[in-house]
């Protein structure tokens, strides 16, 4: 071989290697640090949307994905401060028809198993792809739907298909589509401009979306011209006529377990909610007691009474990504044998909630002694690399920690 042919084969060495390297670095980072009286940093960093190369802000709404399950349970408790929901009645009450584990068809499902994911379903059989029109019940006839192996209230499997049910039993009580009830009850008192699956915001709010991406392609939310012609998922062929719509139908609809869309910035406010008992700059939503409901663990793991991770998306990792959870509130840092959920690093018992999926990562984690918290996502890290002391990934570990600013 020539030495020119050699140094050629070295430069394309080079070229792969610096390609891969630039290909894992996320397209979009954002993490914005606050404390009970508002943000007090936030570093931005990339692109929001690469083909029109507009650059990411703290203030364009992004799809947080599993933090929506946090957010929904805001909207659960607020209701059950007003009397229409009870965290320990059969949820069969609000359903209009009875849920039951078919092995085990004794045992009341309440909204408290179904918001800590010990409710004994799985997401086998699906949990969003049901169409305007359908009824969402019929996933549960698929014996697939359910664990076989245990009884409702003994095991935590991270289910998605537990939010839908809620949201079906929330537009039961109040006769209010989720996605509008869900802007009453949390978004438009704290004044957020957010929305799930944005049919309810608005257009301009649509354009300055974070476009999420697997490995440069987009995947979801280029809203370049404003609102998608259709936010829900509707049959081949059918309209999208949202007066089609029916209370409790289907709560997959308008996505409570994972389609709000929020900024970093508002999700902050959410924490900095959570820190102070309820209250955000004037504004109580809650009462101190119900947000001590919501973070206080109801399960823990044991070695042996739950799957530790999210079946959908978080298999193959040595240690425990969920060790405590509670009404959709993560704690991390538990001091067991086998936990890896510990991002930070510190032992430190933080409360949020994690999100996975479309290649975004993200987290909201609050430290309700020391009055502090943190907000973070990137986006395309769907192959972000394992963290190096937690079973969070190693991009999940930096922007935790803040350590690469």
């Amino acid at each position: 071989m020539s030495l020119r042919s050699l140094r050629i084969l070295v430069c394309l060495a080079c070229l792969t290697a610096s390609t891969v390297a630039s290909a894992a670095e996320p397209v979009a980072q954002v993490r914005v640090a606050f404390d009970r009286n508002g943000v007090v940093s936030a570093h931005v960093e990339g692109m929001a949307d690469l083909a029109t190369g507009r650059k990411i802000t703290a203030d364009d709404p992004v799809r947080v994905a599993s933090i929506s399950k946090l957010v929904t349970t805001i909207g659960v408790m607020r209701l059950v401060e007003a009397d229409k929901l009870d965290l320990d009645a059969d949820v069969s009450t609000y359903l209009g028809w009875t849920l039951r584990h078919p092995r085990f068809p004794d045992t009341p499902i309440t909204l408290r198993l179904l918001l800590s994911h010990r409710s004994s379903l799985t997401d086998a059989a699906g949990y969003y792809a049901t169409p305007l029109g359908q009824p969402l019940k019929g996933i549960l006839d698929d014996p697939k739907a359910w664990d076989d192996a245990h009884a409702p209230g003994t095991h935590f499997r991270y289910t998605n298909l537990n939010f839908p049910l809620v949201a079906m039993a929330m537009e039961n009580v109040t006769g209010e589509r989720f996605d509008r009830l869900m802007r009453r009850l949390v978004l438009e008192p704290l004044k957020l401009d957010a929305c799930f699956n944005w049919e309810s915001c608005d257009a301009a709010t649509a354009t300055r979306a974070v476009v999420l991406y697997r490995d440069r392609a987009p995947v979801r939310d280029e809203n370049r011209t404003g609102k998608p012609a259709c936010a829900v998922v509707v049959e081949e062929g059918a309209d999208c006529d949202l007066a089609r719509w029916k209370a409790g139908e289907n709560g997959a609809l308008f996505s409570p377990q994972g389609g709000l869309r929020i900024s970093a910035n508002g999700l902050a406010k959410i924490g900095r909610l959570l820190l102070d008992g309820g209250e955000v700059d004037g504004v109580r939503l809650l009462s101190s007691a119900s947000v001590d409901a919501m973070v206080a663990p109801q399960w823990s793991f044991d070695g042996g009474n739950g799957v530790t991770h999210e079946e959908d998306t978080g298999g193959g990792q040595n240690k425990a990504f969920f060790c405590r959870y509670g009404l959709a509130v993560q704690t991390l840092a538990t001091p067991a044998q086998g936990c890896g959920d510990d991002p930070f690093g510190d032992g430190v018992a933080r409360v949020g909630h994690s999100g996975d999926a479309y290649g975004l990562r993200s987290g909201l984690w609050i430290d309700r002694k020391a009055g502090t918290g943190v907000v973070y996502f990137a986006t395309d890290v769907g192959g972000s690399r394992g963290g190096a002391h937690s079973a969070f990934s190693l991009v999940e570990e930096t922007l935790a920690t803040g350590m690469a600013h």
